[in-house]
């Protein structure tokens, strides 16, 4: 596949998990103190990383993270978000972009994430190599529409790296 040389590219990347007790919540690589219930996934279920996952990979016609990341392939089950995330940076990288901005919303309904907002901004800037000004990070209740899940939307901006 050839990409024409965007100066810039937008990517969009989504996940939801259902929610049941016994398990951990992380999101954004940030483990969520108090959480009655945690994502169910073959992975370890970090919507956050998997939806800025997705949005890197879309940004640049190259697929979602479930065909690299099939779940279907016990190998991949328990597996750590952030490998996801890297191997999709990775890719953003070999074809010459990285990550300028990251806008995300995660849908919760409890507990409330708020306090923890620095934090995942933080951890995620991190793994992509900005700053916490370029990543913003808003939180929404389902208004009791959909109690027993998780859902993360993310868009990315991409920038051409020249060299």
């Amino acid at each position: 596949m050839t990409l024409p040389p965007l100066p810039y590219r937008i990517g969009y990347g989504e996940d939801a998990h259902r929610l049941a007790g016994g398990r951990p919540l992380v999101l954004g690589g940030v483990p969520i103190p108090h959480a009655e219930r945690g994502a169910v996934a073959h992975s370890d279920g970090d919507a956050v990383l998997h939806a800025v996952a997705d949005a890197l990979l879309s940004g640049l016609a190259l697929g979602d993270i479930g065909q690299y990341y099939p779940d279907t392939d016990p190998a991949h089950a328990g597996l750590d978000s952030r490998v996801i995330l890297e191997d999709s940076l990775a890719l953003v990288r070999e074809w010459k972009y990285r990550p300028a901005n990251v806008a995300l919303v995660v849908t919760l309904d409890r507990p409330r994430l708020g306090p923890l907002r620095a934090d995942i901004a933080r951890n995620v800037a991190a793994l992509l190599g900005l700053a916490e000004t370029e990543v913003g990070v808003s939180f929404k209740t389902s208004e009791g529409l959909a109690p027993d899940h998780v859902q993360v939307r993310v868009t990315v901006l991409l920038t051409r790296v020249e060299g």
